[in-house]
């Protein structure tokens, strides 16, 4: 089975950030909670707004929460 063409940090960045819930995330995001679910579980791909905002929420760079899998390993 082929990898899903990104994966991501969000639910481990969550749970060292005091266990931040995703309904949290979502609102501070600007998001709603099943929209950070599908996110977390590689069931939706962000917009690149949202990833940014993602990963500003954590004060991580973008490529430290979001991976691209280009399908060459």
């Amino acid at each position: 089975m082929a990898k899903p063409p990104f994966a991501n940090d969000i639910r481990t960045l969550r749970f060292l950030a005091g266990e931040m819930t995703q309904a949290e995330l979502g609102e501070r995001v600007g998001v709603t909670r099943q929209t950070i679910a599908a996110i977390e579980q590689g069931k939706y791909s962000p917009s690149l707004e949202v990833a940014f905002r993602i990963a500003h929420v954590f004060g991580k760079p973008l490529e430290a929460v979001f991976q691209w899998n280009d399908g060459r390993d």
